[in-house]
């Protein structure tokens, strides 16, 4: 009987060098996997594999070494620790992101829980190529969110709160976009130099900051055969619903659009940078 391989691949089983053997791209949403998962995973790469497995650039585990005729039991075992696996081809990858606000001092948002949120809204959506998220905290990047597809970075818009500011001159040293200064025991901030890294508030032993959380968002990112950052559009996004009907936009704009086999970044530029933002402005201002 014929192998599907196309079917095998879209499932999360690559193909090998080795014939009849695949690797087997595991969902792993956000980098995080638990205790029980990881245990299932080594149990399965010891009985069906070769014992090892393989860390991606993009935060996924692969069992390599899996043979043609236990692919249903690898499905199986991996289910019962809670494991599913990944997809390949030209569809939705697992959204990739940093440790974020709930564990990192830096964190301007929760990564963890917006990567399964965008995971659950869009996994494995059938597109004219692949597309990928990126999820990072704060201006570290860690994750390096100008690299994807659609990437998502956690910003913090400050505003002076005057009353609260002892003028110790803190937030202007801890500032690396030089957007604070102090003069005569005031404080001015140049919002067109603040890149909204949260450090003058996470600084501040008086809380002399509002503040508001929210998303700076970037397009058309590629790192591969071909290397292109992806370029922020839209102004800052403050609000959560929002920026979900942003990322509606812009996958439906590239499902519209795309010829098949064409990336995202080069759907914007054959259809034209102007036409793709200003769909995406048009949502922004809604």
């Amino acid at each position: 009987m014929a192998v599907d391989y196309a079917t095998l691949k879209k499932g999360g089983f690559m193909r090998q060098k080795q014939k009849n053997n695949f690797s087997l791209r595991l969902r792993v949403v956000g980098g995080n996997l638990t205790a029980v998962q990881l245990a299932k995973i080594a149990e399965v790469a010891e009985k069906f594999g070769d014992g090892h497995v393989h860390l991606t650039s993009r935060q996924s585990v692969e069992i390599p070494f899996i043979k043609l005729d236990d692919i249903d039991n690898v499905k199986n075992m991996l289910a019962e620790g809670g494991v599913e696996p990944g997809v390949c081809g030209p569809r939705v990858r697992t959204v990739t992101a940093c440790q974020g606000a709930a564990i990192c001092p830096s964190g301007c948002i929760d990564t963890y829980a917006l990567a399964k949120e965008l995971d659950e809204r869009y996994f494995a959506r059938e597109l004219p190529h692949k597309f990928k998220f990126g999820i990072t905290g704060c201006q570290n990047n860690c994750l390096k969110a100008e690299e994807n597809d659609l990437g998502i970075k956690g910003g913090i818009k400050v505003k002076w709160k005057e009353d609260a500011c002892i003028s110790c001159g803190v937030c202007e040293k801890a500032c690396r976009t030089n957007a604070i200064t102090i003069s005569d025991g005031k404080i001015k901030l140049d919002e067109s130099k603040c890149n909204f890294c949260g450090r003058c508030v996470k600084s501040c032993p008086t809380e002399a900051w509002d503040t508001v959380n929210g998303y700076i968002v970037s397009f058309g990112g590629l790192f591969g055969n071909s290397i292109a950052k992806g370029e922020a559009v839209i102004p800052f996004i403050d609000n959560h619903d929002k920026l979900m009907e942003i990322c509606d936009a812009a996958i439906q704009f590239f499902a519209d659009n795309a010829n098949a086999g064409e990336r995202f970044k080069f759907t914007i530029d054959r259809v034209g940078q102007d036409k793709f933002k200003e769909k995406i402005l048009e949502v922004y201002n809604d």
